[in-house]
């Protein structure tokens, strides 16, 4: 195991219980080098990856501090998207493609902060819109944030919906992308081959850590909107 992995998991253990509050300043590098027995740089590392994760917030010249809870990116604002059609007046259905447990290639495991080989669920989601495909889903999750995952019915609910109730979201990155269909994923979006999709790659956290990557396809007549919060101190 490496050194600097029991203090991240003590800081986060001490937010989970409360002894660290959003807004609370954390030990410094210096202290937690001493409490641990470790250098500072294996303290700083700790320290970079929670700040990564949105777990912890520095602050210039006054130093790090859990951050606050955000159910919301800087891009979009994180919704099911069966909510998202139900709003539109339309009916949401979803075809569960595949459901199983993968071995974790070592991007994706650097990604999700777990060893690469290790277990982690994997589903395939087609969501309608007026029987119409919309987006196709493929999920990898942490089992060990997520341990019912592959248990679920996703037919009868979302993934999202699922996490979002065991694994709260504390943070998220999106990525966006226009892509071309290959042959599998215009079959079932059903659009020419090669046509333009929209790729939105999507990666949340918890409290306890990086809990799934998405992979969201949507073909490119859907519209995808969100919500930035502002107020006039942005400009």
């Amino acid at each position: 195991m490496s050194k600097f992995v029991p203090i991240r998991q003590w800081l986060l253990d001490s937010i989970d219980t409360g002894a660290l509050c959003p807004g609370d300043a954390v030990p410094s590098e210096n202290q937690l080098a001493e409490r641990f027995g470790v250098s500072r740089m294996t303290a700083r590392r700790a320290l970079t990856e929670l700040v990564d994760s949105g777990v912890l917030e520095r602050r210039q010249g006054q130093g790090t501090f859990v951050a606050e809870l955000k159910a919301q990116s800087a891009l979009l604002s994180i919704r099911s998207i069966a909510i998202e059609i139900a709003e539109r007046g339309h009916q949401h259905q979803a075809r569960v493609l595949s459901l199983k447990v993968l071995s974790c290639p070592a991007d994706l495991a650097k990604l999700l902060g777990i060893a690469t080989g290790a277990e982690v669920g994997f589903s395939r989601i087609l969501h309608f819109e007026n029987s119409a495909p919309v987006q196709l889903e493929e999920r990898f999750v942490n089992l060990a944030l997520a341990p019912d995952y592959l248990a679920q019915d996703f037919a009868a609910h979302t993934p999202h919906d699922y996490l979002s109730a065991v694994a709260p979201i504390a943070a998220a990155h999106h990525w966006v992308e226009a892509v071309a269909a290959d042959l599998a994923q215009a079959g079932l979006l059903d659009v020419a081959e090669h046509s333009p999709l929209l790729k939105l790659t999507r990666l949340t956290a918890s409290r306890q850590g990086a809990v799934s990557l998405a992979r969201l396809y949507h073909p490119s007549h859907y519209r995808l909107g969100g919500q930035l919060p502002m107020t006039l101190g942005d400009f």
